[in-house]
C-alpha cells in the first residue's frame, strides 16, 4: 500500500495537437478493427492445413499478430498519456505549443514549422517537437526575433517571418 510520502510521482500529460490525436486514433482503430481480424483470419486459414511446423503463412500471421498486438498495447496506452490542446488557445502573439512559424536562417533559406509534441513529429512535413533545438529555440519568440539553434551539426540564427495559430 502506498502511502502519500511513498507514492510514485505523476506523469505529466504530453500535448498533442487535436489532428495529432485524430491520427493516432485512426491507426488504432484500423489496426484493432481491421488489420487484426483479417490476420487472424489468416492465421486460422494456415492452422487448418495442418502441420504448423513448416507453414510460414502461419509462421508470419503468429508474428504479424504479436507485432500488431504490441502496437496496439503502445498506442492505448500514449493515447492515456497525452492532453489535447487546441492550437489556437495559446495564440497570444508568441510561439508557443502548436503555432506554424516560418524563419529565414543565415543563408536566406526560408522555412516553415509547426511545434507539436513529440509523439506526433513528422519533420517531412514540417512538424517538429517542442523539444527539439529549434523547437526549443523558438518557443517564447515573436515575429521578428532572432533566435540561436543549438544543433549537432553547429549553431544556427533564425529570424521569426510570420507566426500563426491553424
Amino acid at each position: 500500500m502506498w502511502s502519500d510520502a511513498m507514492a510514485p510521482p505523476s506523469t505529466p500529460k504530453r500535448p498533442i495537437t487535436p489532428a495529432g490525436f485524430a491520427k493516432l486514433e485512426k491507426e488504432l482503430s484500423e489496426l484493432w478493427h481491421r488489420e487484426r481480424p483479417r490476420i487472424v483470419q489468416e492465421v486460422a486459414d494456415a492452422a487448418a492445413q495442418g502441420d504448423r511446423s513448416e507453414n510460414a503463412e502461419y509462421t508470419y500471421g503468429k508474428k504479424r499478430l504479436r507485432e500488431i498486438d504490441r502496437r496496439v498495447r503502445f498506442l492505448n496506452g500514449l493515447l492515456k498519456r497525452v492532453t489535447v490542446v487546441d492550437p489556437k488557445s495559446n495564440a497570444k502573439g508568441t510561439v508557443d505549443f502548436g503555432a506554424t512559424v516560418t524563419v529565414e536562417d543565415e543563408e536566406g533559406r526560408v522555412r516553415t514549422y509547426q511545434i507539436v509534441g513529440e509523439d506526433e513529429v513528422e519533420a517531412k512535413e514540417g512538424r517538429i517537437s517542442m523539444m527539439s533545438p529549434m523547437g526549443k529555440a523558438l518557443l517564447g519568440k515573436k515575429v521578428g526575433d532572432d533566435a540561436l539553434v543549438f544543433r549537432p551539426a553547429g549553431e544556427i540564427e533564425v529570424i521569426i517571418k510570420s507566426l500563426r495559430y491553424v
